[in-house]
């Protein structure tokens, strides 16, 4: 059975909400580690099994955002030029930070001299902690409308993207990555290192969860169209409700000493932002702060019906594919972290 253009459509702005929020989840404890390296490790020993805990899966997380933006490309190309075009010294940013990561942990261990490491650490925290803060105030800057123009040119700049709204969006992302990679460190070591991480969780939990009220109440202030589908379908209410409690239940699964229940709790609060934020968003992939019809909605930013009918044919070949080889990975490197000759 042959499927409209329309649902077509559709179909492609939940699995490019279903990329994002994969990446999010995947390679938000990478990021999220690489933040608490230099104030949970304490010695040389410490820092190599926290920068090995993610050794074998940060390049793999990282295949789902350039599959993201690969599918954005093809299915809406016009909001993926606007997009980029508008985000262009961000994005620039963004590769940035993420070679930076990569380099710092294949560069760390070639020299052993400890201002040689000193130097790679500083490069993994801030480029761990300033991708993580772009990604957020990227989405804070989309949520709240950007200015778009007449043919969907952007009219705005890089001081202009970096308002209290879109910052305090970045700080959130930040404190989640953050509580998420400490859950993830717990599960992946042992000892003393182990115990440190249990004790940093409250005060990062706490942080989230304060920060999360103060953008919720931002949103309602700053966006107040983001509101406008849960008004108007309210059934929709199911996905906030469902965020609030994936958030209470991270900190009670700690309680009960069940860390891999507490991962995947903070692991849903991501998918439920993300498709509260695709809820927020819909029908637009960008909005405009000038004009509502200068917006890139899906209907005038997709590709035609065979495209995105081809598309699909080859993701149902390629996403379990992708799907399998991340489960794979994660099996093979269960476990707690151990050094041997082939660590960083």
């Amino acid at each position: 059975m042959s499927l409209d253009y329309d649902t077509l459509t559709f179909i492609w702005f939940v699995l490019l909400g279903v990329l994002l929020c994969g990446y999010a989840i995947l390679d938000g404890f990478d990021l999220g580690v690489g933040m608490l390296h230099p104030f949970l490790a304490r010695n040389d020993t410490e820092r190599r099994l926290v920068m090995n805990s993610i050794g074998p899966l940060w390049d793999g997380n990282e295949v789902w955002l350039v599959t993201f933006g690969g599918a954005l490309f093809a299915a809406f190309p016009v909001a993926y030029a606007t997009v980029f075009s508008s985000f262009y010294t961000a994005f620039f940013l963004l590769l940035t930070c993420l070679i930076g990561r990569a380099v710092s942990l294949e560069f760390r261990s070639k020299v052993h001299s400890a201002r040689w490491r000193s130097v790679w650490d500083v490069g993994f925290f801030l480029s761990s902690t300033t991708a993580a803060l772009l990604l957020g105030v990227a989405a804070g800057n989309i949520l709240q409308g950007m200015e778009l123009g007449p043919k969907y040119r952007y009219f705005g700049s890089l001081s202009s993207q970096l308002g209290w709204f879109p910052l305090l969006v970045g700080l959130l992302t930040v404190s989640l990555f953050a509580m998420h990679g400490a859950i993830y460190l717990y599960l992946k070591t042992d000892g003393t290192l182990q115990q440190r991480v249990r004790r940093a969780f409250v005060p990062l939990f706490l942080t989230f969860a304060s920060l999360y009220l103060i953008v919720s109440v931002a949103t309602w202030i700053r966006a107040p169209h983001s509101l406008d589908n849960l008004v108007r379908h309210p059934w929709l209410w199911i996905v906030p409700i469902l965020n609030l409690l994936a958030v209470l239940n991270v900190p009670r699964a700690m309680h009960l000493g069940r860390p891999g229940y507490a991962f995947f709790s903070s692991s849903m609060v991501i998918l439920a932002l993300g498709s509260l934020f695709s809820t927020a968003m819909f029908p637009y992939l960008m909005r405009s702060t000038f004009d509502s019809a200068y917006g890139i909605t899906l209907q005038n930013a997709r590709s035609s019906e065979g495209t995105l009918g081809t598309m699909l044919i080859i993701a149902a070949i390629g996403f379990p594919c992708v799907l399998s080889y991340t489960i794979a990975i994660y099996w093979v490197f269960r476990g707690k972290v151990k050094l041997d000759s082939s660590s960083y």
